[in-house]
């Protein structure tokens, strides 16, 4: 018999985690198969493009602050 508490979508830590996981490239069987047994693509694709996003900002701002930096 099924466990009821994997029976519901994952929670938004849950996608957080697989997102971040996917971003380094690691992620467990158990996971992986929660995430497509149970999870909307949808709801990955748009992690997906908010991680990259605030990743990208933190990359712009990391560089903007060790130009300044360098700049005196």
């Amino acid at each position: 018999m099924e466990d009821p508490s994997q029976s519901k979508p994952p929670t938004f830590w849950q996608l957080l985690h697989s997102t971040l996981a996917a971003a380094f490239g690691v992620q467990s069987g158990k996971n992986r198969a929660r995430d497509f047994t149970h999870g909307k693509p949808s709801h990955f694709i748009a992690m997906g493009i908010a991680f990259t996003l605030v990743f990208i900002l933190v990359l712009y701002g990391l560089v903007q602050l060790a130009l300044h930096l360098t700049a005196r």
